[in-house]
């Protein structure tokens, strides 16, 4: 293994437990038991995920607000402290430079959380568009463990063993709280459409252990629920039934938030941001292609770049694609012309040299909604009624 990939404070348990592949410089577990166990741990009791190779930059100083609302498209005057939201940010031309949570810890302090393999660029993005800004922008990525605990026993699991009520925390909501004795930053957040919450080990960088100590703690705590640890493998077809997007797939600096359905984070009542012009231009003129979410009607598994046809003409390409556990079925994402973006439009994806039947579908495929609702298809159902249509469906 060459010196220059990197590992994160839980790389021994990985190892110990896990298969290991590079994914943005880093050695990281692809899987466990399996990527279908781990994807259905998750959507039916809780999973634990090690993130730490995820970037996080805190934005401090009396400008940071501005310096914040100029930078990225949605805007964080609306934030109270120990609150988040997702948003982008855009260059000039309205491309996406990527996309990420921004939570208010205090009144002039900011915690950024993005893609692992944009964690040089953004930081970069972010120091040369602070000049005439009073702010700090410091790189904190290395020095601050994180971990995802996501599914509908998130909640029971971590309060096991949490000194703070985390039934008051709310969706997009943040809290201080300690896991033993050890200090941690939570929000409830994640990337799987599922409840849960993200929990970054503060200071771990000088003293490792207290990252496996609370790692282990979560796992033990959730024992009684079925945890698993689960892999990026799983994360991966967990964000793509819950209709995220992964940067470098489904989102570039070619695409804009208009274009990949984005556009609620955009927030064209301010003064001005980076990447404004060309938005206000493109919403005026409209979007010349259009995210979407297709379900493969015939056996088969899509992938990225796969293309997709209309009456024996190309329209688009996917983006990304997978075999569903949840849904046992192929589904994906891509991008066509708006005209044919619509939902029950019947198309077909070439997988090698074969053309399958396919339909566009609403997304996101299945993502929960509070205790007892979730969105299949982007209806939203009782979750009683979701497990009738969802057999591996058992919460």
């Amino acid at each position: 293994m060459s010196s220059d990939v990197k590992r994160t404070h839980l790389y021994e348990f990985h190892k110990a437990n896990g298969k290991m592949f590079v994914f943005a410089g880093f050695e990281m577990p692809v899987w466990y038991k399996g990527i279908i166990h781990e994807h259905l741990a998750v959507r039916n009791a809780v999973g634990i995920f090690d993130v730490s190779h995820m970037g996080r930059s805190l934005i401090t100083g009396s400008d940071s607000e501005a310096f914040l609302n100029y930078v990225i498209t949605n805007d964080v005057s609306v934030l109270k402290p120990m609150s988040a939201q997702y948003s982008t940010m855009c260059n000039e031309n309205g491309g996406i430079i990527d996309d990420f949570v921004v939570s208010r810890l205090e009144e002039q302090k900011f915690l950024m959380v993005y893609n692992a393999s944009n964690r040089e660029k953004d930081f970069k993005w972010l120091k040369k568009h602070s000049e005439g800004f009073n702010v700090k922008i410091e790189d904190v990525s290395d020095k601050i463990a994180m971990f995802a605990v996501q599914g509908p026993k998130a909640e029971e699991t971590l309060q096991k063993i949490s000194t703070e009520s985390l039934n008051e925390v709310g969706r997009f909501r943040c809290c201080w709280n300690k896991i033993g004795n050890i200090e941690v930053f939570m929000s409830r957040t994640g990337y799987t459409g599922e409840d849960g919450f993200e929990v970054f080990v503060w200071s771990s960088l000088n003293n490792p252990d207290k990252a496996v100590k609370v790692w282990s703690q979560i796992l033990e705590a959730g024992k009684e629920y079925g945890i698993e640890p689960c892999g990026l493998g799983a994360r991966d077809t967990l964000r793509l039934e819950a209709g995220m997007c992964l940067y470098g797939n489904d989102i570039d600096e070619t695409i804009t938030p208009l274009e990949a359905r984005l556009s609620f984070v955009v927030k064209f009542n301010k003064d001005n941001f980076v990447g404004k012009e060309a938005l206000v231009k493109q919403k005026e003129i409209g979007i010349k292609r259009k995210r979407i979410g297709i379900k493969i009607l015939e056996r088969g598994i899509p992938r990225k770049d796969y293309e997709i046809y209309l009456n024996d003409e190309k329209i688009g390409v996917l983006t990304s694609g997978t075999y569903s556990p949840l849904l046992q079925k192929g589904i994906g994402m891509g991008y066509v012309p708006p005209e044919h973006a619509k939902e029950g439009e019947q198309v077909m994806i070439k997988i090698r040299n074969k053309l399958l039947k396919a339909e566009i579908v609403k997304l996101p495929f299945y993502q929960r909604r509070g205790k007892d609702k979730a969105l299949l298809y982007g209806k939203l159902l009782p979750i009683e009624e979701a497990k009738k249509l969802i057999p591996l469906l058992k919460i």
